[in-house]
């Protein structure tokens, strides 16, 4: 028996039903069907799901991402098409089974013993020989073998001209065909398990009740009946976060324009929420201590929830899908990156946010976000390279061998807390950012890394600005106010003078405070370059262009360089003589002024009137939890188990169909029997094994009783 890629044909008169019919039960529809959720599947994989739209904004362009949104490619396995695609593979697919399963069962039941003998020569595994034995008593020996060897034998008798003869009908291998079923049945569970498991049914009681997205703010309890779900909902998936020493007893349900409330038949209490941590600061265990109050009964379920570990209680099973923070109190400080903004401290929780006045200007603070451990990698920063040397055996070894090997080392290091926040104008425009709590070393001196972003999608730029003597931001503010602060400029410039000229020549001195009294002010940014207040660096490189000579850039481009480092080293003395702060250590002051100057240059461009840096917090841990009620999940394995044996049974089980014509003929001397014997075999595939199998079953069969033909 041969599958059909054909549909049912049904008999009605319109022609129309019949070729729709037709195309939604074949095989042929069956196949595009999938090859086209392959490819939604592909997109769901490859284009990143469920992302803030900001997000695509800035990958694909406002219009492509506008487009792409309209045919739901940002929530692909949620979308009406996707979902209408698997309900009619799941039915073209049944029908298939359907249509080919009566037709499977009953050539499982027939042997075809009524085969014309003049058919079996026609076989390509064909054999004759002559046996010396009866029709009949070959017949019942050869069946007895075929059964022995577990093969489905039926004997059948015909008359002949010559005699009784006898035809053994054979079958092996009906598990190849039962592997069709399995695995077609397969598709169809896997489907329905994950149209069970996903959100038809919350879309069907969208589509069908009184049940609407929610698109607004405030609390959850006060979230309106047409927006929350049953407990009795069959199916669901969500998140709910509860941070410790809290309960809560509704999940989110996200959806497309907005969320629902799905509300449990328990509230899960955090009593602790677990991390472990490897001694590089990777974490190395999830887990929470939960307590599962019973709103039905009033019982308590104490439970442990770790990754790939989650507790159950009736039907709902509860995950841990990450962590996130509770309400942290946190106090910052504010370190002045303009001349008129004065340094002060604010208390806030994560999550919440403050008024900020700068003179006119009002700022909207947002506690976004508090990370206790960041965990960096610094290997190989500072490494010298040797263009001449070529080690081509440690190339090699690097990228051969084993698959986990990477070409880059690592040196993971805990660079310790971070604090994130936003700063948003009256316009509603906001800038991101994020700042550490301590100096990192990058190489080149402990620096504290002050992070900025316009958008989420992109990433942190730095400014890195150095810590004193003392691991403390307050040796750099108090060099960038003296930047800003005349008298204490006057003073560096008469000094640098002093020092470099020789007493004997005050005019020499007289113009080099002039040339390191520019400089200086250049760099602060007090002097228009180019019709625009420009400081840092840029002033030095703007005004070298505008008025010097491109032939002798080069010369005194390096002059302006070694006067701006020499000012800035006596402005650094001066400063800390007025706050009678020691001086520097020796070994720490090239280190320290050369992380100034450019970290002075670069905080001219920073785009916000103080940085917030974090100097004290109070931790509370908050664990995301998934909860899902998934009837389809063992639909799903039961699947996954029948297409395992499906697929097994189709490759590597052979349907053969074997034949054994006796015929009686003249015996060659008197008293004796002699039987003709034609023996064909057919296979659903042709294989070596095949061949060796009919070479094994004509030996065994025919070849002890053989005579030459």
């Amino acid at each position: 028996m041969t599958v059909s890629t054909q549909g049912l044909q049904i008999q009605t008169p319109s022609r129309l039903l019949r070729v729709a019919v037709e195309l939604l039960s074949s095989m042929r529809f069956s196949i595009s069907l999938l090859s086209l959720i392959c490819i939604a599947s592909v997109l769901g994989t490859v284009l990143k799901q469920h992302e803030p739209l900001s997000n695509y904004v800035n990958q694909f362009g406002p219009f492509w991402a506008e487009v792409f949104g309209a045919m739901s490619l940002y929530t692909v396995y949620s979308a009406w098409w996707f979902l209408l695609i698997l309900t009619f593979l799941v039915l073209s697919t049944s029908l298939c089974i359907a249509r080919n399963t009566p037709k499977i069962f009953t050539d499982l039941r027939t042997f075809k013993e009524n085969i014309r003998v003049q058919s079996l020569k026609a076989f390509g595994h064909r054999f004759e020989t002559t046996l010396n034995e009866t029709p009949q008593s070959g017949a019942q020996r050869i069946g007895h073998m075929l059964a022995g060897g577990g093969w489905k034998v039926r004997l059948q008798s015909r008359e002949t001209a010559q005699g009784m003869g006898w035809m053994v009908a054979a079958r092996a291998g009906a598990a190849n065909k039962l592997g069709y079923i399995a695995a077609h049945s397969a598709i169809v569970l896997v489907c329905v398990g994950g149209l069970l498991d996903g959100d038809l049914v919350v879309r069907a009681q969208m589509w069908l009740g009184d049940k609407t997205p929610y698109a607004g703010g405030g609390m959850i309890a006060d979230v309106k009946p047409e927006h929350r779900l049953s407990e009795r909902n069959p199916t669901f998936r969500g998140n709910l976060m509860v941070a410790e020493n809290t309960s809560s007893s509704t999940a989110i349900l996200s959806q497309s324009d907005g969320i629902l409330i799905q509300d449990l038949p328990f509230a899960i209490e955090l009593k602790k929420f677990i991390v472990e941590y490897y001694s590089t600061g990777m974490p190395k265990l999830f887990a929470s201590d939960i307590v599962i109050h019973d709103k039905a009964t009033g019982e308590k379920h104490e439970a442990r929830v770790e990754v790939n570990h989650p507790a159950k209680f009736k039907g709902i099973e509860i995950y841990q899908s990450s962590f996130d923070d509770g309400g942290s109190r946190v106090k910052l400080q504010a370190l002045p990156m303009q001349a008129n903004t004065k340094s002060f401290e604010i208390e806030g929780i994560i999550g919440s946010s403050a008024e900020l006045t700068n003179g006119q200007d009002k700022l909207n603070l947002e506690f976004t976000g508090l990370r206790v451990i960041n965990v960096e990698n610094f290997a190989g920063q500072n490494a010298p390279v040797d263009v001449r040397k070529v080690d081509l055996r440690s190339a090699l070894d690097a990228r051969l061998g084993s698959g986990h090997k990477t070409s880059t080392s690592k040196e993971l290091r805990n660079v310790g807390p971070s604090i994130s926040y936003k700063l948003r104008d009256a316009a509603g425009q906001a800038r991101e950012f994020n700042n550490y709590m301590q100096p990192v070393d990058t190489g080149d001196g402990p620096v504290f890394l002050l992070g900025m972003r316009e958008n989420p999608g992109e990433s942190y730029r730095y400014l890195r600005m150095p810590a004193d003597e003392n691991g403390a931001p307050l040796g750099f503010m108090r060099l960038r106010a003296a930047l800003h602060n005349p008298d204490l400029r006057d003073q560096a410039v008469r000094r640098y003078a002093t020092k470099a000229v020789d007493p004997k020549r005050p005019d020499l001195a007289k113009q080099l405070e002039g040339s390191a009294a520019r400089a200086l002010s250049l760099f602060a940014g007090l002097e228009k370059v180019k019709g625009t207040n420009v400081a840092g660096l840029q002033a030095l490189a703007d005004f070298m262009e505008t008025n010097v000579p491109p032939a002798e850039r080069s010369r005194a481009g390096e002059m302006l360089v070694r006067i701006l480092n020499g000012v800035l080293y006596e402005l650094e003395s001066v400063a800390r003589e007025q706050a009678r702060v020691k001086p520097l250590p020796g070994d720490k002051v090239s280190a320290f002024m050369a992380q100034a100057i450019l970290a002075l240059s670069d905080s001219a461009l920073y785009p916000a009137p103080m940085a917030l840096m974090l100097k004290d917090f109070t931790q509370v841990q908050a664990s995301v939890f998934q909860v899902a009620r998934a009837p389809g999940k063992t639909i799903v394995y039961l699947g996954c188990a029948l297409l395992i044996v499906g697929v097994f049974s189709m490759l590597y089980v052979r349907e053969r169909r074997l034949w054994v014509w006796l015929e009686p003929q003249a015996p060659s001397l008197p008293g004796t029997a002699q039987t003709h014997a034609t023996m064909a075999l057919s296979t659903n595939r042709k294989t070596l094994d095949g061949d060796h199998e009919f070479k094994h079953l004509s030996r065994k069969l025919l070849g002890d009783e053989a005579a030459s033909v």
